[in-house]
């Protein structure tokens, strides 16, 4: 089941990259949570349930033309993946954004229930309790 979840996670990011909001919508949960509170951005919060969840992505797709996973990695922790990650988004005025994060999926039943951000890996790690 665990492989089954990284695979979840995987084709979640890569539904978010293309702005494939219906297949966004079967891999999450009605009831999903997302917690971007430890956003350096004005975004910073938690939303819950997919409408709300699909209210910030909207968001951000207006903001950015392009988002690309430069640098992707999964880590396998069972219902937990974790997803460290560099992305590069370009918005409207050709502007491009740099971020290093670490995304934490918790999936359920081929579903996700819940997406976290953070700041980086170690804190990613230290979240789920695999900081070394």
């Amino acid at each position: 089941m665990s492989q089954e979840n990284v695979e979840v996670a995987k084709q979640s990011i890569e539904a978010f990259a293309r702005r494939d909001v219906e297949t966004m919508r079967t891999l999450n949960d009605a009831e999903v949570e997302l917690d971007w509170t430890a956003s350096r951005g004005v975004e910073a919060a938690r939303y819950r349930g997919f409408d709300e969840v699909l209210r910030f992505y909207t968001g951000f797709f207006e903001a950015f033309e392009e988002i690309v996973f430069d640098e992707l990695s999964f880590i396998d922790a069972g219902e937990l993946i974790i997803a460290p990650n560099v992305s590069r988004s370009r918005g409207r005025d050709g502007i491009e954004v740099f971020a290093r994060s670490a995304i934490v999926f918790t999936v359920n039943d081929r579903k996700i229930t819940r997406v976290c951000l953070h700041q980086s890996t170690e804190q990613a790690l230290e979240s789920v309790g695999l900081a070394e």
